[in-house]
């Protein structure tokens, strides 16, 4: 077999090969993940919020130890805020950025079941032009008798992983500073 037979097989193999995908609800419409990207799946808890953050951003929960921001993610797709009842829950998904993982817990209306989805049938996202970025959108699935939009959550998240590193900065020098203060009190 020649490199070039190699290639081919390798692309017929990727074309043919299926990922597993968490979908959940926001609004009316159904998302999905790479499911290999999810941690875990938790109920709605408080969070400590953060000082000079975006709407979107709800705050951080400690999650054994490890401080997870949390993203409403109706608010960060620009969709009108819900309250959170017995539904709506967290998944704490990993993102990796340039060669780092990152924990971010993503707010959603309801989770509602895991698919296998051939990267054949998935499909491109509709172009809207230059002033409507979709890149964090994967593709569009036909699952059974509901269009699902598969989200590309690295892209999606990588803003807020940002985020969360200059913001942990800055809790981290007020936590120390508070410390600092309450021992020479």
């Amino acid at each position: 077999m020649t490199q070039f037979d190699d290639a081919i097989v390798h692309k017929n193999l990727s074309e043919n090969a299926s990922e597993q995908y968490l979908t959940f609800i926001m609004a009316t419409e159904e998302y999905g993940v790479d499911i290999l990207s999810v941690q875990e799946i938790r109920g709605w808890q408080a969070t400590t919020a953060i000082p000079n953050s975006p709407a979107h951003v709800k705050g951080v929960i400690n999650l054994r130890g490890t401080i997870v921001p949390i993203i409403d993610l109706r608010q960060r797709f620009g969709i009108s805020a819900l309250e959170y009842g017995s539904t709506t829950v967290v998944i704490v998904v990993k993102v990796n950025i340039a060669d780092e993982h990152k924990i971010i817990g993503i707010v959603v209306d309801a989770v509602s079941d895991v698919f296998s989805v051939n990267n054949n049938d998935l499909r491109d996202a509709p172009d809207f032009g230059e002033d409507t970025d979709l890149s964090f959108i994967k593709g569009l699935a036909n699952l059974e008798d509901k269009m699902v939009i598969l989200l590309d959550i690295n892209t999606l998240l990588g803003n807020e992983a940002h985020f969360e590193a200059k913001q942990l900065s800055n809790i981290i020098s007020n936590l120390d500073a508070e410390s600092t203060h309450a021992i020479s009190a």
